[in-house]
């Protein structure tokens, strides 16, 4: 039986009708399960845009907040069986509550992820559909995006790998690290997002596959384009940043690798939770210069140099 992920007083569920809901009451403390409907935010007008790709995303735009609203949808073969129902196996197991808690600890660790907002599922007999808001990052671009436009600067690409590699170095194993989930501001702040079926691992071959997994995905997006929008320099200055993180940076709370196979950990062995960024955004990468000793251990807590004012308190949607 899996562990729970240890959650802190802010973070409260509700029950809903065939299902619930989990939400940080710090951040959307009147949220409720009409945040998950499109419909809800299109009549108030507050949905700037909208993402299609394996799963239906919002952007939200509600007084001085911006969310992201995602719906759980099937890839591949599945999504033409079942689009966006998933075999129920208990609550702890659904993509919602799985990914929402992991950004929760990742956030509060000092991480360059999304904030978690709010998660829910509804459950129909022995399938279930879920949903997941988090905070928007703001003046933020996907890589790809920006790679369809023009190129970046090396160090750019430079930032980009020492921030895949922070992450590896922590144990976060992400699921579908490609170009659409990686997050630039001003070509030099990084952050990654879309951790469904994201997990806690033991370093190892695994991180050579994210990285092989990126090169596809970099490969797909530029194809037919100029040559100057993505090179082999670009990704050896990449692959430069991901060797120099090996000593250069670590965020400030503690990730522990779990000894059972991509576990939580237990209460005794969590993320700590005294960062002072915990009830703001993470840091970007940017602004994390505490050099690492060259191990590949990754249980010891870390600082971080500098951090960045708090964001603004979350005002109530009237």
């Amino acid at each position: 039986m899996r562990r729970q992920w240890p959650l802190g007083s802010e973070v409260k569920r509700k029950d809903l009708t065939g299902g619930a809901m989990l939400y940080d009451a710090s951040r959307a403390g009147n949220a409720t399960a009409s945040w998950f409907e499109p419909a809800f935010w299109q009549e108030r007008g507050e949905i700037e845009g909208e993402a299609r790709g394996r799963g239906a995303v919002q952007f939200i735009k509600t007084g001085e907040k911006a969310f992201v609203l995602r719906h759980y949808r099937r890839g591949g073969l599945f999504a033409q069986l079942a689009k966006d129902r998933y075999v129920w196996r208990g609550e702890a197991e659904t993509r919602a509550w799985r990914e929402w808690q992991l950004l929760y600890h990742l956030h509060r660790a000092g991480l360059p992820v999304p904030t978690p907002v709010a998660a829910r599922y509804r459950r129909q007999g022995l399938t279930y559909s879920a949903d997941l808001i988090t905070e928007r990052l703001t003046d933020s671009e996907s890589l790809a995006s920006l790679l369809r436009k023009r190129g970046i600067p090396i160090l750019g690409w430079i930032t980009i790998g020492r921030c895949i590699r922070m992450f590896h170095n922590l144990g976060v194993c992400h699921a579908d690290l490609n170009a659409h989930n990686i997050l630039l501001v001003a070509d030099d702040l990084v952050y990654l997002v879309d951790f469904d079926r994201g997990r806690l691992r033991r370093p190892g071959l695994w991180c050579d596959e994210n990285l092989v997994r990126l090169r596809r995905s970099l490969e797909k997006v530029t194809y037919k384009l100029p040559p100057e929008h993505f090179s082999e320099a670009d990704w050896h200055g990449l692959l430069d940043g991901y060797r120099q993180a090996a000593s250069t940076t670590r965020p400030s709370g503690t990730v522990s690798p779990p000894a059972n196979g991509g576990e939580p950990p237990a209460s005794g062995n969590t993320l700590a939770s005294g960062s002072s960024t915990a009830n703001g955004p993470p840091p970007p990468l940017a602004v994390i210069s505490t050099p690492l000793p060259n191990t590949a251990s990754v249980s010891n807590a870390a600082s971080v140099a500098s951090t960045p004012a708090a964001s603004p308190a979350t005002q109530p949607v009237s």
